[in-house]
């Protein structure tokens, strides 16, 4: 993952987000992913994250850049996604890949045994 842009994750996702991986058996290698973007991550209290950043529970309306398909998900955490087709899991190779990024920011995520995923982040909705 080169040229990767800068993101900033709460403090409190931050800790879950730790605990969950240290719980989680992966073979899919998504938890691996979402660990290395953790470590590069700028931390800040939730209370210092601008509006427009991803942090757990947000929705957030993105586009695959190469379907050109917008959607718009709720990011939360495995046991929250109860399989409703508006909600990603953090485990998920989308949802991994959009915690802490910014509107207007992009990422290519790649995924095991396909195409990766190139996401541009639309909107953010925070939780109240």
């Amino acid at each position: 993952m080169s040229d990767l842009p800068a993101i900033t994750v709460a403090e409190e996702d931050y800790n879950r987000l730790a605990t969950l991986l240290e719980k989680t058996t992966d073979p899919t290698g998504v938890a691996d992913g979402l660990e290395e973007e953790l470590s590069r991550a700028d931390l800040r209290p939730l209370s210092e994250i601008p509006e427009t950043v991803v942090v757990m529970n947000s929705v957030v309306l993105f586009e695959d850049q190469d379907s050109g398909k917008q959607h718009k998900l709720e990011l939360v955490y495995p046991h929250q996604a109860d399989g409703s087709p508006d909600k990603i899991s953090i485990l998920a190779p989308a949802g991994a890949a959009m915690i802490g990024l910014s509107v207007g920011d992009s990422i290519e995520w790649p995924v095991k045994g396909r195409n990766p995923l190139h996401l541009k982040v639309v909107q953010v909705t925070r939780p109240d």
